[in-house]
């Protein structure tokens, strides 16, 4: 995955539907806030917040966002460690759905904004901290 460039305020305001794009306001704030950093677009249409660099058990090494999310027309995408680490919190979350490592939320109105917060803020503990079995994590920015 790489930075593109892109300006993260020009593609915020061309996401749709109008749902969408609020959401993605939301979570710019938000994880803006969480990280201390400033978005950069990413590789996929990812607003990604810092970056790190990832090598897994199996030799595939990468750079990715620490955290970030991608507001895709379906849902909005958020990227976290890995699902199976937050299932209690994610209980009390409100209505998702969720792969390996993604968070699927059709309207951030309908989540408990504190939960999610939670589940972020762990998800970006566990980056910094180097705390992800099966996984090496340099953070660099």
């Amino acid at each position: 995955m790489e930075r593109t460039g892109r300006g993260v305020g020009e593609f915020v305001a061309q996401v749709t539907p109008a749902t969408r794009r609020s959401d993605a306001e939301t979570l710019v704030a938000l994880l803006r806030e969480l990280t201390g950093r400033e978005p950069r677009m990413w590789t996929g249409s990812i607003i990604g917040f810092g970056a790190c660099r990832y090598r897994y058990a199996t030799g595939t090494t990468g750079e990715m966002p620490l955290l970030g999310f991608s507001p895709r027309k379906a849902a909005t995408t958020i990227y976290l460690d890995r699902t199976d680490a937050h299932v209690d919190a994610l209980a009390g979350l409100g209505p998702h759905t969720v792969g390996a490592s993604c968070l699927y939320v059709k309207d951030l109105a309908a989540v408990d904004m504190d939960v999610l917060r939670g589940i972020l803020s762990e998800s970006l503990r566990r980056y910094v901290e180097d705390d992800l079995p099966g996984a090496t994590i340099t953070v660099l920015g």
